[in-house]
């Protein structure tokens, strides 16, 4: 692969990386009921270490969860080299930001997912986040 189609790759990651997040975090703050339709139906959720398997087991987890508003403050993404996913078209997405949960105070989160392509949509894979508690 020449440094041009690495440099396409990298712009299309944080392309899909915008606009993915967007659509995720909008469909968590307000939309929770359409949640599952943004996995995979193998998907994983990995909750501040509550591990949760399959699209519908996510969407009732997430359901459970206290309403929240999510803010971003950093978005990052990148490729997965095409040997390592056999050729799907596959990125890591990096966000951190602070979250609220009801009317409690805004804590910090950090969450990983790794997305594929399924025809026109993307799906996630996995999904990891972790609310950043301090260190006691």
């Amino acid at each position: 692969m020449s440094n041009i189609e690495i440099k396409a790759k990298i712009d299309q990651a944080c392309r899909v990386a915008e606009d993915f997040t967007k659509l995720y975090y909008d469909t968590i703050d307000k939309r929770r009921h359409l949640i599952s339709r943004l996995y995979l139906e193998t998907g994983l959720l990995s909750w501040n270490g509550n591990g949760v398997k399959g699209h519908e087991d996510i969407q009732k987890f997430i359901i459970d969860l206290p309403t929240s508003d999510h803010t971003l403050v950093t978005l990052d993404a990148q490729p997965i080299l095409d040997s390592a996913v056999s050729g799907q078209l596959t990125f890591i997405i990096q966000a951190s930001g602070t979250v609220k949960y009801q009317d409690k105070t805004p804590k910090t989160f950090q969450q990983n997912f790794v997305v594929t392509a399924q025809g026109d949509k993307w799906k996630i894979v996995s999904d990891c986040l972790r609310i950043q508690e301090p260190f006691r």
